[in-house]
């Protein structure tokens, strides 16, 4: 297989650089992202040199092929700094899970309750579960009224993403942050 036609063999993107550009025309954009123009592939050559800079192939799928005036080196690490940008806030939301049972304490449940306020305000979506033992599932609506106890301790902070759902011998429920007026 050749690498040079793979464009992610071991963790390296191949970029389409000077001469290799195929396109005629080019819409030319400088190293800050601003259009130079649209001129032809060997006057866009003539300028990334006479700045001492390559002619980096960015969109080939556009009318006409988008280019760019920069050093291949920056241009690499500019590409590297927004992938691992978007890998963070791709998992920048977690899901916290906070277990409660039916018959609790008041005190269990308020350090609880502070629990997944805490989650909401750092801006984790919140899953609430209880497990239902032995014969309390028979008293299903009093895990049915903790929920709500809690749904109403955070409503102004958070909205509710799954309403609570018996499953087998244990119901869930997921909170997730209120979106912020502003």
């Amino acid at each position: 297989m050749n690498p040079r036609n793979n464009n992610n063999s071991f963790g390296k993107k191949y970029y389409t650089i000077n001469e290799r550009i195929n396109a005629q025309n080019l819409r030319v954009l400088n190293e800050f992202g601003e259009m130079v123009g649209v001129m032809s592939r060997s006057e866009a050559l003539t300028r990334a040199r006479e700045v001492d800079k390559d002619l980096v192939l960015v969109n080939d799928q556009a009318t006409p092929a988008i280019a760019k005036i920069i050093d291949l080196a920056k241009f690499k690490y500019q590409e590297q700094q927004k992938a691992a940008k978007s890998r963070k806030s791709a998992k920048a939301q977690d899901i916290k899970e906070v277990r409660f049972s039916p018959f609790m304490g008041e005190g269990d449940f308020e350090s609880k309750t502070k629990k997944v306020r805490t989650f909401l305000e750092k801006g984790d979506k919140v899953r609430l579960s209880l497990q239902f033992k032995g014969r309390e599932i028979t008293k299903k609506e009093f895990g049915y009224e903790a929920f709500k106890r809690v749904f109403s301790a955070t409503e102004d902070i958070s909205t509710i993403e799954m309403q609570p759902k018996l499953m087998g011998k244990k119901l869930l429920a997921q909170l997730m942050p209120a979106k912020k007026k502003g």
